[in-house]
This record gives C-alpha cells, sequence and structure tokens, in this order.
C-alpha cells in the first residue's frame, strides 16, 4: 500500500464525504495517490449500507451497464487480488451460479461482462434448477462486508487518511478549506445535494447457520420486488432478497424473513431447518443512473459526485474509485496550485 506523497498531488487537499464502501475505496485511491484526504461520515463503516450487502461481485440494479461493466470489471481485478489474503480482507473467490441469464448475451446489457470473466460460462441444464431455462457458472469474489470495511477503514489509515464521524448539512460545509469535494453520500444525496433523483431501494435478508453449502447461487431479474440468492459467508449464510423501490423502513418483516427462507430453501433444502442467527435491512442508494461527475459548487469549490450506485456499489467500488482520481486530477490540471485557473 503506498503511503501519502507530500509534496507532490498531496498538496490538494481533498475531502469525501461519506463512508460507506463507495466513500472508503475512492478515499482511499486518493490517498494512495498522493492526496491528503480527510473523510467526513455520520456512521461508522460497520453501520451502513455497505456493511448490510450481500456483497457478490455482479452488476445488479444500476445503470448505464456500458460504464458499470468496465467499473464492475476493474473491482473484480481488485478483489480478486484481495481474495489471496482472505482472512485480513474479507474477499474470497467462490464458484456459484446466477440463473436465468438470458440465451441472448446482449438482451440484458451485460454481455461484456459475460464475455469478460475469467472462466465464465454457460450453465449445462443438468447444472440449472428446476424451472430455470438457463444460466452462467463463474467464479467470483464474495466479499464478508464487516471484515472488508474493517480493512479499508485500515487500508485508508495507512495511507495517510483522516476519518472523522460527523453529519455535514452541505457539501459547501464538508468543503470548507478543501480544494476539491468528493460527493460519495449515497443516499444522502437526496437531501445533500439535493437530488430528488436519488430513492432507497429497500432490500431485507436472513442470516442462518451453513448446512454445508460452499457455492453461491442467485437469480438474475433486475425488475423483480423478490429475487433468491444464496451467499455463504464465514459467519453464515446470507440469504435474500427483497428489491422494494421506496421503501424506507430499516424494520425486518418477519412474515418477508420466512418467504425468503423459502425461497432459497427451494434450491438447497436444508435451509428450511437451518438456525436463523440475524435478520438485516438495508436502502440500496438507488437513481436512473450512476452520477459521476464534476461540477463547481456555488461557492466555488470543485466537487466530483459519485453515488447512485443502486444494488451493486461493492461490485463498482474500485472502478468508480479510478474515475474519481480522473476527475480530481483534471481539476487539478485545470487550476494552478494555488486553485485559480491556470494559464493555458
Amino acid at each position: 500500500m503506498a503511503k501519502n506523497v507530500a509534496g507532490t498531488a498531496g498538496d490538494a487537499g481533498v475531502c469525501v464525504v461519506g463512508g460507506g464502501v463507495i466513500g472508503l475505496t475512492s478515499a482511499i485511491v486518493l490517498a494512495e495517490n498522493g492526496y491528503r484526504v480527510r473523510l467526513l461520515t455520520r456512521d461508522a463503516a460497520g453501520e451502513t449500507t455497505s456493511a448490510v450487502a450481500g456483497a457478490l461481485c455482479w452488476p445488479y440494479r444500476i445503470q448505464p451497464y456500458e460504464d458499470a461493466v468496465r467499473w464492475s470489471l476493474r473491482s473484480f481485478e481488485v478483489l480478486a487480488g484481495l481474495a489471496e489474503q482472505p482472512a485480513e480482507t474479507g474477499a474470497r473467490m467462490v464458484a456459484g451460479l446466477m440463473a436465468e441469464v438470458p440465451a441472448d448475451p446482449g438482451a440484458d446489457g451485460l454481455a461484456a461482462w459475460y464475455d469478460a470473466v475469467p472462466g465464465m460460462r454457460r450453465a449445462r441444464p443438468d447444472e440449472l434448477p428446476e424451472g430455470y431455462g438457463s444460466g452462467r457458472r463463474a467464479c467470483t469474489p464474495l466479499v464478508d462486508m464487516p471484515a472488508h470495511l474493517r480493512y479499508l477503514e485500515q487500508r485508508l489509515a495507512v495511507a495517510g487518511g483522516i476519518v472523522e464521524r460527523r453529519a455535514v448539512a452541505s457539501l459547501a460545509e464538508a468543503g470548507r478549506g478543501a480544494r476539491t469535494v468528493v460527493n460519495c453520500s449515497g443516499l444522502g444525496a437526496r437531501e445533500l445535494v439535493p437530488d430528488p433523483q436519488v430513492h432507497p431501494v429497500q432490500g431485507q435478508l436472513v442470516i442462518v447457520e451453513n448446512p454445508g453449502i460452499d457455492t453461491w447461487l442467485a437469480t438474475a431479474d433486475s425488475a423483480a420486488a423478490e429475487t433468491a440468492y444464496v451467499l455463504p459467508q464465514p459467519f453464515g449464510v446470507v440469504l435474500g432478497g427483497t428489491a422494494r423501490e421506496n421503501a424506507w423502513s430499516r424494520e425486518p418483516d418477519p412474515a418477508v424473513a420466512e418467504a425468503i427462507v423459502a425461497r432459497c430453501a427451494r434450491f438447497f433444502p436444508a435451509l428450511a431447518r437451518a438456525r436463523v442467527l440475524a435478520h438485516r435491512v438495508g436502502l440500496r442508494p438507488a437513481r436512473p443512473a450512476v452520477r459521476l461527475t464534476a461540477e463547481r459548487l456555488p461557492d466555488g469549490t470543485r466537487c466530483v459526485h459519485n453515488y447512485g450506485h443502486g444494488g451493486a456499489g461493492v461490485t463498482v467500488a474500485w472502478g468508480c474509485a479510478d474515475e474519481v482520481l480522473r476527475l480530481v486530477r483534471e481539476g487539478d490540471t485545470a487550476q494552478g496550485p494555488t486553485g485559480v485557473p491556470a494559464v493555458r
């Protein structure tokens, strides 16, 4: 891991708003490339929506697909590397099946993903669950998010980044004293920007004791309000899930939990008898399309927006962080060392 490089880009202070996986990865990439980084977050990383994520590396409920696939492939590369140290990073490479992928590889916008992921192939008929006509098998990163978030926090600290636990009322407030603000506020961008296009997609899941499952399985209908996924983690099996638009409650619904277990038990009958360890609800920060752009705030501070990743935050985080670095560097090129426009 690279430490902060004084005297180069580190002279330009950057404030990152948001302490989930998007904010942490953005802050890390900036800090490891020489920027002096301060991250502001209302919640500890373990209390963010990222901590509840199923965290299978696969583009899900995110637009635009062309960019999402590019960001996802970069994140795949990074997470696959981190999977060489699973105990430290929380990332592992796990084989599994995505059921009901369209037979036409371009029908869902993910053809480039299917072509680029190493070893991905069409599932044979005997590998498909009853009632499913197509699917893809692959070995992909699957991330234990509590462990991964701890790793990201430690990596940011090593790179010289500073984390401050406090809420901010505006991006201008966050950027006070900084040369650039990076807005990774997720669902908070609805009020902070403000951006009324940001809305929650509620996801409920159940964690049960593992009855011996060592592969993941998921169904691919990103338009459905109810989905099924089975993700074996070191702490148990994560069963999901739901995708309810504009639902704000973070309280688990017992009837929904029962239905989740029943859906997943269709694929792995032993799950019907597995002991329930926990219930979780997270609010995915959805938007018609990810906002990953730069602009000037009214007070003149440069702001890079990086939010609206829906259900794919973990999947695209590292790719988006690279894009954040590019946009911050572009801003530095357009400014002199004091922040005034550079002479061209």
